[in-house]
């Protein structure tokens, strides 16, 4: 096939992920959708395989797994289609069965036809309000099991050859605490994967099924030689890191370790995560796609952001587990705060990584964190379930400051906007800046922190899912790390209180409190800074004046 029809249908695809994601975000009844963009949607090749990787990377490498249990259930013994009908859409929240990150995750996928054979799959992933479960949200910071995170949902039909089954989705939203805002997010859902099909299908019929699916397979292969020409110029070798979680939220005196150990040999490398902990009591536990998202997404940081990500660089690595331990769990293990240790778990191969590459090594970035409020009165016309996500900073590197205030590695997702939940939400925010001195000091400073100041305006329950106070974000090359994460409740009353971990509080109309999250660690040595940019940094008010002398042993006028 030539390579310029390769790349006319790679951009064809390129352009419905981007067009299904707009109508997804534009259709959205819920915050965790139109405004944090907690979803992905995608194309899939007759296996399951990705072609182009979605806006949130780490939902990327979880179709394969969902894709090939339905296969396994529904398809054919020979390979073809089974049971598996032209309208048909399917759907999953389960963890183990489906590899979906958390149960309040929820993925539909649809299968395309052509000459009767299956040539594709669409798909979506998005998280949901509420799914059932011990807390409202569903995700709890100290479930135990994953019986306590919400109804699962193994993959099934909620679609038989185009005709809804609407008994499915009863089950779901009976099992919902926010049915009506889970209702309208699961048929905007539906309604793109469905699109996503249609145009997949007018692809096949305007340019062939066989040049589509052959396309296909030469944007697998093409990403799969490019990463093993990147890594063939590695050298070879092993290398070691590991780094710890502050806890798993149960057993709050007990740090968890993630480690991972790097083979380079020739041209595929070799990621072995056996000497991680085990499973945790808490839900900090990951399964396998997980730990490949937070593997191909260190790849494709430290050998080359031009890499094209899809499902053929599996084809260059190898993954290796323990059974039962933090990277690859078993049920019924609860895995509801997997996503801050993703981010740790990118510290730590990142930091591996180095090792073979030192030109892109960069220090420690802060974490991804969540806040659930359920109120208990909500504003008129309004839900009462409010649902954030929170960046951090990055950390410095080779050359550059780390960023503050944004979403680190993996997931692009945005922050809520103050005048969407002070509108939407019984809530007033007092405070929303970045934190000076919480930079990792070094030749390239670190990321600042920044803080939101909460007041209440009704009773709630408040939910904080966090990591990295116990651990700061370390520097490398001999940076500093940056400032640890803080939870602090109840301000400015004899009951404030600095939280030790993630947890669950019941708090009153009147209450006010505070979240601080991580800041990035430095790079090199911070007496290499130079002096007009430590001046620039106090000038911005990223460094104090006293901060300058103490990290930098500068003084400023």
């Amino acid at each position: 096939m030539d390579a310029i029809t390769i790349q006319i249908l790679r951009n064809k695809i390129a352009s419905l992920v981007d067009e299904m994601h707009y109508h997804f975000y534009r259709s959205g009844y819920s915050t965790i959708i139109r405004e944090s963009r907690d979803f992905s949607c995608v194309v899939l090749d007759r296996t399951g395989r990705l072609i182009v990787s979605p806006p949130m990377f780490f939902h990327a490498p979880v179709y394969r797994h969902l894709v090939g249990r339905i296969l396994q259930v529904y398809g054919g013994k020979d390979g073809g289609a089974g049971e598996i009908r032209e309208g048909d859409v399917f759907v999953s929240n389960h963890p183990y069965e489906g590899g979906i990150p958390h149960v309040s995750d929820m993925a539909f996928v649809a299968p395309v036809f052509a000459n009767g054979e299956i040539v594709a799959f669409t798909g979506t992933l998005a998280h949901k309000a509420d799914i059932g479960g011990m807390v409202p949200g569903s995700t709890s910071a100290n479930a135990t099991e994953i019986f306590q995170e919400g109804l699962l949902i193994p993959p099934i039909r909620i679609r038989d050859a185009g005709v809804a089954l609407p008994d499915i989705e009863r089950l779901m939203l009976a099992n919902s605490r926010q049915p009506e805002l889970v209702k309208g997010d699961v048929h905007a859902q539906i309604a793109v994967t469905e699109m996503g099909a249609t145009r997949v299908k007018e692809l096949c019929e305007r340019f062939g099924a066989d040049i589509v699916t052959g396309a296909f397979a030469a944007i697998l292969r093409g990403s799969a030689d490019e990463l093993r020409a990147a890594i063939a110029r590695l050298p070879a070798g092993a290398a070691s890191a590991e780094g710890l979680l502050d806890s798993d939220g149960v057993v709050l005196d007990k740090p968890i370790k993630l480690a991972v150990t790097i083979t380079i040999a020739g041209d595929r490398a070799k990621f072995d995560f056996s000497n991680s902990d085990p499973q945790a009591k808490g839900p900090v536990n990951l399964r396998p796609s997980m730990v490949e998202a937070c593997v191909f997404y260190s790849l494709i940081g430290s050998l080359g952001p031009n890499l094209h990500f899809n499902d053929g660089m599996r084809d260059a690595v190898q993954f290796v587990y323990a059974p039962r331990t933090i990277t690859n769990a078993e049920a019924p293990a609860a895995v509801s705060s997997y996503q801050m240790v993703n981010l740790k778990l990118v510290d730590v191969i990142l930091e591996a990584l180095a090792h073979f590459n030192p030109a892109r090594a960069t220090a420690n970035a802060g974490a991804s964190s969540a806040l659930s409020i359920a109120w208990s009165k909500a504003r008129p016309g309004q839900s009462n379930m409010q649902y954030e996500i929170l960046g951090s900073a990055y950390g410095g590197g080779n050359g550059h400051d780390g960023a503050s205030a944004t979403a680190c590695h993996l997931s692009n997702l945005h922050v809520t906007p103050i005048e969407i939940l002070e509108s939407e939400y019984p809530c007033r925010i007092n405070r929303f800046d970045l934190l000076p001195d919480t930079g990792g000091a070094g030749r390239w400073r670190g990321g600042l922190s920044m803080a939101r100041e909460y007041e209440l305006l009704e009773d709630a329950v408040v939910i904080r899912r966090y990591d990295k106070a116990k651990f700061p974000p370390s520097g490398v090359d001999g940076g500093k790390p940056g400032g640890g994460a803080r939870f602090t409740i109840r301000l400015g009353t004899e009951q404030e209180y600095v939280t030790p971990s993630s947890g669950r509080y019941e708090m009153k109309a009147g209450d006010r409190f505070l979240l601080q999250t991580a800041g990035g660690g430095g790079y090199g040595d911070p007496a290499q800074r130079g002096g007009k940019s430590v001046a620039s940094d106090v000038s911005e008010g990223y460094v104090t004046r006293d901060g300058a002398q103490t990290f930098y042993q500068r003084k400023t006028n």
